[in-house]
């Protein structure tokens, strides 16, 4: 009989500036000035949380870590 949970491909997984640290072996505070400078994808502000997700962060690894990384168009 087949799985009909869905959740999964439809959720995506966030990770926290401590996770995303930990993946760039870097400090937290050197994720936020990636972030703050666009040199990261940009998280997903949730209220007062900043998250990245998960699939973005793992790709943008994959492709290096390009410096001039900006999702969706240019940086407000």
């Amino acid at each position: 009989m087949p799985n009909n949970d869905n959740s999964s491909s439809v959720s995506a997984t966030l990770l926290d500036v401590h996770s995303v640290a930990e993946q760039l072996n870097c400090s937290p505070r050197h994720v936020r000035r990636l972030a703050d400078s666009g040199k990261m994808p940009r998280p997903v502000k949730l209220g007062a949380l900043v998250r990245w997700n998960q699939q973005v962060i793992e790709d943008w690894i994959r492709e290096g870590c390009p410096a001039s990384y900006f999702e969706g168009g240019t940086r407000s």
